[in-house]
């Protein structure tokens, strides 16, 4: 399956709330222009906030847990209330961020384990 150049749909309570042109595929990680729809208000707020914990996360001391638990119930609460369709349909397994006009994801058709966050 070629990944540049399709559109994958973000979707809150089914209703459409942007999409994703990828634009680049650098496995296992896919980015591209991120198109609003109206409904993404309603949902960005999440995405910010996940956003801002993932980078204090990562400039937290290794040692420190309490950053990453922060940014995974942040993210949590992002995977609880969206979810992602590729062009050939839902995507079981995603990790996505959006920022602006770009975001950037992973997917999977099965489960993530554990160590495979950010």
């Amino acid at each position: 399956m070629g990944f540049v150049g399709g559109t994958w749909r973000v979707l809150h309570d089914g209703e459409p709330v942007g999409g994703i042109t990828v634009e680049e595929a650098d496995f296992p990680w896919l980015s591209g222009r991120f198109a609003p729809a109206p409904a993404f208000a309603r949902v960005e707020p999440l995405f910010a906030r996940e956003l801002a914990l993932m980078r204090v996360a990562m400039t937290a001391p290794a040692e420190e847990d309490e950053p990453w638990e922060a940014w995974e119930a942040a993210y949590n609460e992002v995977r609880r209330v969206v979810a992602l369709s590729s062009p050939s349909g839902p995507v079981p397994e995603f990790l996505l961020h959006i920022e602006g006009g770009r975001a950037w994801f992973r997917w999977s058709d099965e489960p993530f384990d554990d160590a495979s966050s950010a």
